[in-house]
């Protein structure tokens, strides 16, 4: 089998790669622009270990513009795209709104059109929960109204009805998987945890928004890999499908500090109120996973305490710190 993995060099992607890998009759082609938005060493370690797999080829790609695509051309055959490849980060899009067009939309309608001349069995393609925006009701089925607030979850929105589009016109099977708080090893510098023990041991503040009284629904990457890789070999009914990835176990975003805390005494936090980035964040993620349990029998998610403590003690043993 044939892969093709876009945004190799970032946390889901590396960690899927890094999964599909064990099994050495599947060829992996991992594409990537090695942008800067986070730490470029990083990206690089991440491809640099999937590199020692003699079945993963590395292709440096800018997916936004098309005339890029012509790399891809040498590829023969491609079975399953996992696109992955977006600009990241909610905070960022209020500083430069024009990244989450070109790099998540543009680049999308080039990588699905070139699956659809690929005529690959399945596309599978990074949604996020943040289409969600403001929910009262909880949890968050797939069906429920799409109200985002802010540009990441605009431009992933626009990417569902692309690939939905695709699906009813040239019969693809495409399957969109929104993403909720996705954490574990190698995970983004930027996102809260290795923020948080960051801050602490390079000795710099810790802004913490709203003292933390904010949920988000934790899901460990180890179970979104598995839950990739098991999609495969699932047979959908319709072209187009989506799915809410995630752990249906919400959590206080100060008990997580609390938690990390527990393994430093003498971490510490300030609490901040911010008007901005109430106007694009949102108080409550908690997503209903029983549509992926449906489709993958007796599936059960990690323990947060256990997956948590893996990836604190990861993080502090490796010193991930100084090179983030």
């Amino acid at each position: 089998m044939k892969i093709l993995v876009t945004g190799a060099a970032g946390f889901i992607g590396s960690k899927l790669c890094t999964k599909l890998l064990k099994n050495k009759k599947t060829t992996i082609y991992g594409l990537d622009n090695l942008n800067t938005y986070y730490s470029l060493e990083v990206k690089k370690l991440r491809i640099d270990s999937l590199k020692k797999k003699k079945n993963f080829k590395f292709i440096k790609i800018d997916l936004k513009n098309n005339q890029n695509l012509k790399k891809l051309k040498s590829i023969p055959k491609i079975d399953i795209i996992y696109h992955f490849a977006a600009q990241a980060g909610v905070r960022f899009t209020v500083r430069e709104p024009k990244k989450y067009f070109n790099d998540n939309i543009k680049a999308f309608f080039n990588i699905i059109n070139f699956a659809k001349e690929k005529k690959v069995k399945k596309f599978f393609f990074a949604s996020s929960s943040s289409v969600y925006g403001d929910q009262k009701k909880f949890p968050i089925k797939e069906n429920f109204e799409l109200k985002t607030k802010n540009f990441y979850g605009l431009s992933k929105k626009i990417d569902e009805i692309c690939a939905e589009t695709f699906s009813k016109i040239y019969n693809i099977k495409t399957v969109g998987l929104r993403f909720f708080t996705v954490f574990g090893e190698w995970g983004r510098p930027d996102m809260l945890i290795f923020k948080y023990i960051k801050a602490n041991l390079s000795k710099n503040k810790f802004y913490l928004n709203e003292n933390g009284e904010h949920f988000r629904d934790f899901t460990y990457i180890d179970d979104v890999t598995s839950i990739l890789t098991k999609l495969q070999n699932v047979k959908l009914k319709k072209n187009f499908s989506i799915f809410n990835i995630c752990s249906n176990n919400p959590i206080k975003i100060i008990e997580v500090i609390k938690k990390i805390n527990k393994f430093n005494s003498k971490f510490k936090y300030i609490p901040i109120y911010s008007k901005a980035l109430k106007k694009i964040e949102v108080d409550i993620t908690h997503g209903n996973n029983n549509n992926i349990k449906k489709h993958l029998k007796n599936f059960k998610f990690s323990n947060f305490d256990k997956s948590l403590s893996k990836t604190v003690k990861w993080y502090i043993e490796n010193e991930i710190h100084k090179i983030t």
